[in-house]
């Protein structure tokens, strides 16, 4: 189809101006009558915040996205812009990019009085009409409203008295495209009340000018509740205007989180080629996310982001790389001992409280990959606990005895596929035990299970424990408790 050049041209064409909230409104409807997903690639909020947001965009509304980080706020928000239409037409050289048929500038206004038909038009992308800005202290009324342009007024030698002079801001720029400002409350309340009006009535005022201008916007905020204690606030007035205020989430299951991870986290060709990492590593790593999002040593007003699992599954897969080049191997799988290397990402991702200070964020991330194997090991193999309290035959036996008579196992970091396989293989009872509970495992699943296996029994206080940057060394806990006392005195 042939777009339009001229305003005549555009007349002629029987187009229709629409407001950006019937834009919105108007597109989603369709997706909707045709079974299609308005927000593709998110995952979990099928059955809550999705349906909210299409509600909201159904009633017209400004949207404000309230929840921890990483809860894909503003990627909710930035796929929103596939529900604008493709291209619309713009006044060609217009600063606020004004619709030919509803212009809300004098100047706009002017130029079609003088010349007419001939007005040149442009269409303008989807992608370039939507706006971005996280709000930070620093943040001014002329960043985002506008202010006099010195410089504008001496080149086209006018009076400050000119409206031709201001310098219009983000908000303006934004006229007939979605706007967002993350992180809401960290704006300064002085700078919140400016948006009062135009929210509301769509009137602005730029050092003593007081423009009617009937801004088009979609506007969407996102905000943490952890702001409203701690760095500041949406001011009442505000909230009041908002019309949507919708309430984002963690993922309600592991399955759901796996879908984030494996969408969202960059494992290269190479290393996907050469690694591979099983369901029950990737259900571990999503797993440490949950235990600290209930842990006594992490902040649950500051929440955990789901980077800390897309980062974990990318260190994982690393460092089982690292190995691989050290070993001089082709390919190998991600051991359980290769979590250790997921330290870092942990690390950055959680916000200790006064308990998980005293400990230290390697040990508080050593705590949670041990908690997360502990809640597994139970749904992959029989509770240690459940066996004692049941009096049921303990599979573990063997296992434990051997590391009751000063046996040991120590696993290297750059240990190789043949040393790691040796080392399982030699304690009496684990390998049984594996094939009792999963008989139909891969040879790669075998040794990995018999790994998990160690780990669990150490969460259970079967065995012991104890892992450094050289690798993971377990021992009877007997032992390792009598040492633990001789080291004190």
């Amino acid at each position: 189809m042939n777009q339009a050049i001229t305003l005549g041209e555009l007349k002629k064409s029987g187009y229709k101006s629409l407001t950006i909230k019937q834009e919105l409104r108007k597109n989603l409807l369709m997706l909707l009558c045709e079974g299609e997903n308005p927000f593709p690639g998110i995952f979990g909020y099928e059955n809550t915040v999705i349906p909210q947001v299409e509600r909201a965009i159904l009633a017209g509304h400004n949207i404000n996205f309230l929840g921890l980080r990483g809860q894909a706020k503003t990627r909710m928000a930035r796929l929103m812009v596939n529900l604008l239409d493709e291209y619309v037409p713009v006044i060609t050289g217009s600063e606020l990019n004004e619709d030919p048929l509803h212009p809300i500038t004098e100047h706009s206004r002017q130029r079609i009085l003088t010349e007419g038909d001939d007005l040149p038009i442009s269409w303008l992308h989807r992608n370039e009409r939507y706006t971005e800005k996280l709000a930070t202290p620093d943040v001014s009324v002329a960043d985002l409203i506008g202010d006099l342009d010195p410089i504008k007024a001496s080149n086209l030698k006018l009076s400050f008295s000119d409206p031709e002079v201001i310098h219009y801001g983000l908000v303006p720029r934004a006229h007939r495209g979605i706007f967002v400002i993350n992180e809401l409350p960290d704006l300064q309340a002085r700078i919140q009340v400016a948006l009062l009006n135009i929210l509301q009535e769509g009137d602005i005022q730029i050092r003593g000018f007081k423009l009617r201008l009937p801004l088009d916007i979609q506007f969407v905020f996102t905000a943490n509740p952890e702001d409203y204690t701690q760095r500041g606030s949406i001011i009442t007035p505000l909230k009041d205007r908002i019309e949507s205020q919708i309430l984002t989430h963690y993922p309600h299951t592991i399955e759901i989180s796996r879908k984030i991870t494996d969408a969202e986290a960059h494992v290269l060709p190479e290393q996907a080629e050469r690694i591979t990492v099983s369901d029950l590593i990737k259900d571990i790593i999503e797993q440490i996310a949950v235990e600290g999002r209930k842990s006594e040593f992490v902040d649950p007003k500051s929440g955990i982001s789901a980077r800390l699992t897309l980062t974990a599954r990318e260190l994982a897969v690393s460092t089982a790389e690292w190995r691989l080049l050290k070993t001089c191997e082709k390919k190998g799988f991600v051991r359980i001992s290769d979590l250790s290397g997921i330290t870092p990402a942990v690390n950055g991702k959680v916000e200790l409280m006064y308990e998980g200070d005293l400990e230290g964020p390697s040990k508080v991330a050593g705590h949670l990959t041990g908690n997360a194997i502990k809640t597994l090991f139970a749904q992959w193999f029989p509770s240690p606990e459940r066996i004692k309290r049941k009096k049921e035959e303990n599979p573990y036996l063997p296992i434990a005895e051997w590391f009751g008579n000063g046996n040991m196992a120590e696993f290297f970091v750059d240990s190789s596929k043949e040393e790691y396989q040796q080392i399982l293989d030699s304690i009496p009872g684990l390998k049984a035990c594996v094939l009792k509970y999963h008989p139909n495992s891969t040879n790669e699943e075998l040794y990995l299970l018999m790994e998990f296996v160690l780990f669990g029994l150490s969460q259970y206080s079967v065995i012991s424990c104890h892992t450094d940057t050289d690798g993971t060394l377990f021992k009877d806990i007997l032992g390792s408790i009598l040492n633990q006392d001789d080291d004190s005195e």
